[in-house]
């Protein structure tokens, strides 16, 4: 038997309780939860137990399977993963700055219309790498109506995100000009200034769900999020976020991740970035 096994718990989690929670993980979020993240499930529900003042697993299920709809945004708020940071997998902005945003003024021209989707912004990090890079152009896009969405699963990190405030480590590695776009608030934390902001709008959104928005997007960044989920949720994602783009639009994805038999929609042109097929 593992330490981790052998220890008394507070509440005791059987096997079977654990598979009833994978499946409610996978239906709700659309991750597909290994066997071996059962220490991990633990950690972060027991908080819950603790909190609504349960007597034991068995009681937090039935309550979720009743489908109450605030408990379910804190279970999947406890279960996902938020890792990011500002121009993460920075190869992926060169190329949005140096080779996209150039094609979108030349396509666009007629429309003046440039959309953005950040799909798992987490707590906006990515978003506002987004919109400094829009900003760094905007000689390019003077008039144009620009606008960023930036959703997630975890209304948390989406007011996190709309807050626009961090720790001002988190901007230790981004360049004083890009440092600029930053206000201080006192305590040494930093905030998106006003026109960061004035091109983001976000929103909670589960992507297993319907899209509640019209139109197409230019460039859709979708990285580090699918990572989880099983071959079949990921497939029909991509083939909907496909259905939003047109020919010769381009999709971000993370760096664990890849469209190889899971979507004939794209086309890979770069390390992790693809173009919509016609």
């Amino acid at each position: 038997m593992s330490p981790a096994s052998a220890r008394v718990r507070e509440f005791p989690l059987s096997a079977s309780e654990f598979d009833e929670i994978r499946r409610l993980v996978l239906e709700h979020t659309g991750i597909a939860l290994a066997a071996s993240k059962r220490e991990l499930v633990y950690s972060r529900l027991v908080r819950r137990l603790r909190r609504l003042k349960l007597d034991g697993f068995r009681a937090y299920i039935a309550l979720l399977s009743r489908g109450e709809t605030a408990e379910l945004e804190q279970f999947t708020n406890a279960i996902t993963t938020n890792l990011t940071s500002f121009f993460r997998e920075p190869h992926h902005f060169d190329y949005l700055s140096e080779t996209v945003l150039p094609q979108i003024e030349r396509k666009n021209a007629s429309t003046r219309r440039l959309r953005i989707w950040s799909a798992g912004c987490s707590t906006g990090e990515e978003a506002y790498s987004i919109a400094i890079a829009l900003l760094e152009a905007k000689a390019r896009f003077r008039g144009w109506d620009v606008r960023i969405l930036a959703t997630d699963l975890d209304s948390q990190v989406i007011a996190t995100a709309a807050a626009g405030e961090y720790a001002i480590e988190r901007l230790e590695k981004l360049s004083a000009a890009r440092r600029s776009w930053f206000g201080e608030l006192d305590g040494g934390c930093a905030v998106a200034g006003k026109e960061l902001k004035s091109l983001v709008s976000f929103r909670r959104l589960n992507l297993l769900h319907d899209w509640p928005f019209k139109g197409s997007f230019d460039v859709i960044m979708c990285r580090n999020v699918v990572i989880y989920f099983d071959r079949s949720t990921q497939c029909a994602l991509f083939e909907r976020m496909a259905a939003r783009q047109r020919a010769s639009d381009h999709l971000f994805i993370g760096h664990s991740e890849s469209l190889y038999k899971v979507c004939a929609s794209y086309e890979l042109i770069g390390k992790t970035i693809y173009r919509r097929l016609p």
